[in-house]
């Protein structure tokens, strides 16, 4: 397990190079708020499409650690072709190329670690996902100080860590597909499944906002005064405030349900998102950055365990892309394409503070679904009691 801990270390190290300093290195070629917002929100759409795809192949595949393979390879060999030009179609062709493999490593590595874990009950998703904080943190900084002078080394780097990664992943345990001919079930059954659709309509809302962070808040920040040492320091306060939640996600998960858990990630997305708005200087963003551990990888841990626990096995890394085609895809861009329009007619800050209403209103939502539950448990339990 040693080894998972390592891969998902350097597989998120990736995450902070592309992740973070892209919508950077979009600005410093001259780009507009709104072909950024377009560049960041196109990838995504292919993602759409492409998560279902890697999914069911996943599901298929004798290993789906070879299919992983195929997306770190081909991520790894797109980012190359980034600065052959600096014109916008063809950055919307590279785009849409690069987040085809991209997108789908996380959701396909989540599948195979969770699948592993099952025989490993000694170690939780959390402790193996602390791994990827570390290097989302390390990473953040040390390419943060490269960025202040050479944005454009993010491509070789980026490709560098695909390149560790893929070393790693051949020491991993090799984990099957499960469905076969024989076995007829599709991701649609998937839908069905009414309390694991509410629990991803939430997660979406959540992360249309997080669509828009993710894209605009490296330019905000430098707008406010940063440079880009400084939003590495604010990256690595960001990650390293997942490690409670991390270490304690297998007993809260234990003792608390999971509307709870999405409610509390929920108020603190609103209060961030109100803390953005009200600043007017990079310095104060930071404090704010403690709130991203109560955020993002309570939203994402929370469901990667929920899906592996109650999907079916043949379906399992088809629950996990669908989970990062709502995520990763349809929030991002709804997050990135409109939120660069409404960047450019109302200024981030009123985007921000707007950000934090639709969280607050997903909270008031939130609070009905915890009623309903209490309500169904209750008439559940009436005959008994009878």
């Amino acid at each position: 397990m040693i080894y998972f801990l390592l891969f998902y270390a350097v597989i998120y190290m990736g995450n902070a190079v592309y992740g973070t300093y892209m919508p950077v290195y979009f600005q410093s070629i001259g780009l507009t708020p709104s072909q950024i917002g377009t560049l960041l929100s196109l990838g995504p759409l292919v993602a759409v499409l492409a998560q279902p795809v890697w999914g069911a192949v996943g599901d298929r595949a004798r290993s789906k650690n070879t299919v992983l393979a195929v997306l770190l390879l081909g991520s790894g060999t797109a980012i190359m072709l980034f600065p052959l030009s600096e014109a916008f179609i063809y950055l919307l062709l590279m785009v849409c190329l690069f987040t085809f493999f991209q997108t789908s490593t996380f959701a396909i590595s989540d599948a195979v670690t969770l699948e592993e874990l099952e025989k490993h009950p000694r170690w939780t998703f959390g402790t193996i996902r602390l791994g990827g904080t570390f290097g989302f943190a390390l990473m953040s900084v040390a390419f943060g100080w490269l960025a202040k002078t050479h944005i454009g080394l993010l491509f070789p780097v980026y490709a560098l860590v695909m390149l560790a990664s893929l070393g790693l992943l051949t020491r991993l345990p090799r984990v099957a597909g499960y469905r076969t001919a024989g076995n007829p079930e599709r991701i649609w059954v998937l839908l069905k499944h009414r309390k694991l659709m509410t629990y991803m309509g939430i997660n979406l809302v959540l992360q249309i906002t997080l669509g828009y962070y993710y894209s605009f808040f490296p330019v905000y920040f430098r707008d406010l005064g940063g440079d880009n040492a400084l939003l590495g320091w604010s990256m690595l306060i960001s990650s390293l405030s997942e490690i409670p939640f991390l270490l304690l996600a297998g007993k809260i998960f234990k003792k608390i349900r999971i509307s709870w858990v999405l409610l509390v990630s929920g108020l603190a997305t609103a209060v961030r998102w109100f803390a953005y708005s009200v600043t007017d200087s990079a310095g104060w963003l930071l404090p704010a950055q403690l709130l991203h551990g109560l955020m993002f990888i309570v939203l994402t841990v929370t469901m990667a365990i929920y899906i592996n626990q109650e999907v079916p096995k043949s379906l399992k890394a088809s629950g996990q892309t669908l989970y990062g085609l709502l995520s990763l895809g349809v929030a991002r861009i709804i997050g990135s394409f409109f939120g660069g329009f409404a960047s450019e007619a109302f200024g981030m800050r009123a985007v921000f503070a707007f950000c934090g209403w639709i969280a607050l209103a997903c909270c008031v939502f939130t609070v009905f679904v915890i009623m309903r539950e209490k309500t169904g448990e209750a008439q559940a339990d009436s005959p008994r009691a009878s």
